[in-house]
């Protein structure tokens, strides 16, 4: 779907935010807080998850011009054409439709006049049966023994979701099964993950759309030599031990998989927006196919609201907008997120490829260089941890760092007054953040003079507050819709493709080239620059020494 816009830049929005910027740049939260009412007028609430924006360098007319810039930049039609199976991937000439794995079975998505969420449903009652036949031990691995090891290979999207999920639903997970995640190329991450287990005992899931990803498919046909090699060599064993998420199904079989345990998902989901079709099967297994489904209906419920609420109270959409009001008129390069709940170690990780693979991008869908910034870096670490870390860059560094505070008002592990404390930190360090400590206010401490300007803390450093009940596998769902379609937002706003990743292949290829080099026999003719070629010399040097 290419767009025949005016450039971003050129919009009467953009030109009326960059000249309300100067004026707002003026202005501190202390001095925005002076409206009793800013706390609650700055919040939206929206399937049980709440967001304060209200700590953030706003006003009003700040709302106001952001929505304007939405409207100027067709964000509407961009939502309904999403939705609607149009091929907005237009570099790759495929619709997106992350939206149709959670779908109800009741509903019509269309991708070139065929409804795909039959299929869905499909390829989701495979893998209930599946993972009811490993969960109550019906399935049995070659010898006769239970499955009780699991093991997910892949890499990006087929790692870094289903890693993140377990993680965050832990607290559900069946104790009885042991999950593992392989995803580097690098022999030391599969050698801890299958140290200590019985191949009798253990499943691989090998996830690769294609079944050539390289990386993948090193520790796939790795983890076939070590399961062959611990139940006797026969190789009828790995119809047992390995299923396969893939399309490939000439490849799957070739591998010893049977193509009856072959889960397969469509060109219309991309790596990144998979982890809730056959990528998370790992986690299904792991839940349980209920727990899956209210994950689903959790990602659905938010779907909603971001297809139909309006932009003002749109949660996705607001988070979208900040990001951008951010990105391109603060020159604000990162964002922080920062998850005051264990179980969500791994989601800034898993954001990090989310955005920054989506919305990393130096040209616009018609191809012309952009003139202004896109796709912040996203990062963080689970709070309290955090503040014994960055937290001093943030609070008291050159760079403005806007953050997303996540939280729950009940622990799913009660445990004397650590929720209570851990909570007082979430509010604490926002309200920190905003509002700093003045010299004025330092000196009153009896502070010496000379520390003085040590111990100020400029404040007027933005922050959203994300609050929801619990985490339970419905609201992990309605967390992860709420940034993806924040990213859309960004996308269609910077006018760029947020569903392609070109800039992962260039690397990819060269690394095929090279791998021949670095294995010859004899000294092979090198025609990179002077400095691989040096290096692919010492590394074959290296390679000769014991």
């Amino acid at each position: 779907m290419k767009t025949k816009r005016k450039s971003l830049t050129r919009l009467p929005a953009w030109k009326s935010l960059a000249q309300h910027n100067k004026e707002i740049k003026r202005l501190h939260l202390r001095d925005l807080f002076a409206d009793p009412t800013r706390g609650e007028k700055f919040t939206a609430e929206a399937a049980g998850i709440l967001l304060d924006y209200s700590k953030n360098r706003i006003t009003d007319a700040t709302l106001q011009l952001l929505e304007q810039l939405a409207d100027e930049s067709d964000l509407r039609t961009r939502i309904d054409a999403m939705f609607r199976g149009d091929k907005i991937n237009v570099t790759e000439k495929r619709a997106v439709l992350h939206v149709a794995l959670r779908a109800p079975k009741n509903a019509t998505i269309l991708v070139d006049g065929k409804n795909v969420v039959p299929v869905v449903h499909e390829v989701l009652d495979k893998m209930v049966a599946f993972s009811n036949r490993i969960r109550s031990g019906e399935w049995v691995g070659h010898t006769g023994k239970r499955i009780r090891n699991i093991i997910n290979i892949g890499i990006g999207g087929s790692d870094l979701g289903p890693v993140m999920a377990y993680e965050a639903l832990r607290h559900y997970t069946d104790r009885s099964l042991t999950f593992r995640f392989v995803s580097n190329v690098d022999g030391i991450d599969f050698v801890e993950a299958t140290r200590d287990l019985d191949p009798a005992e253990t499943l691989f899931i090998v996830s690769s759309k294609t079944f050539t990803t390289l990386e993948t498919m090193t520790n796939a046909e790795t983890a076939r030599e070590w399961l062959l090699r611990g139940l006797g060599g026969e190789k009828v064993a790995v119809a047992k031990h390995f299923v396969a998420v893939s399309t490939n199904a000439e490849k799957v079989s070739a591998f010893g998989i049977d193509t009856a345990n072959m889960f397969g998902f469509w060109d219309w989901v991309g790596g990144r927006y998979s982890m809730d079709s056959a990528i998370g099967l790992s986690t299904m297994l792991a839940v349980g196919p209920e727990h899956f489904r209210s994950m689903l209906d959790g990602f659905h419920q938010m779907d909603e609201h971001f297809r139909t609420a309006p932009f003002h109270q749109n949660l996705p959409i607001l988070l979208g907008l900040l990001t951008v009001w951010y990105t391109d008129f603060f020159d604000a390069q990162t964002v922080a997120v920062l998850p005051y709940e264990q179980y969500l170690k791994r989601f800034p990780a898993y954001l990090q490829q989310l955005t920054m693979e989506s919305n990393g991008k130096h040209v616009t869908l018609n191809g012309k260089q952009v003139t202004y910034d896109t796709g912040p870096i996203f990062w963080g670490e689970p709070g309290t941890n955090g503040q014994h870390s960055f937290y001093q860059l943030i609070h008291q560094g050159t760079r403005l760092i806007p953050c997303d505070f996540i939280a729950f008002g009940h622990a799913l592990t009660p445990l004397g007054r650590h929720h209570d404390m851990l909570l007082s930190n979430v509010f604490a360090q926002a309200e920190a953040l905003a509002f700093g400590k003045t010299a004025e206010e330092v000196m009153a401490e009896g502070t010496p003079k000379w520390l003085v300007p040590h111990r100020v803390f400029e404040g007027n450093r933005p922050s959203n507050v994300i609050l929801a009940d619990r985490l339970t596998p419905e609201v992990l769902g309605k967390l992860v819709a709420l940034y993806e379609h924040s990213v859309f937002t960004q996308g269609a706003i910077w006018n760029i493709n947020s569903f392609d990743q070109w800039g992962v292949e260039l690397g990819k290829a060269l690394a095929q080239r090279i791998i021949p080099e670095l294995e010859a026999s004899s000294e092979p003719e090198l025609k990179h620059d002077s400095s691989t070629n040096n290096l692919i010399r010492r590394y074959r040097q290296m390679k000769l020494q014991p």
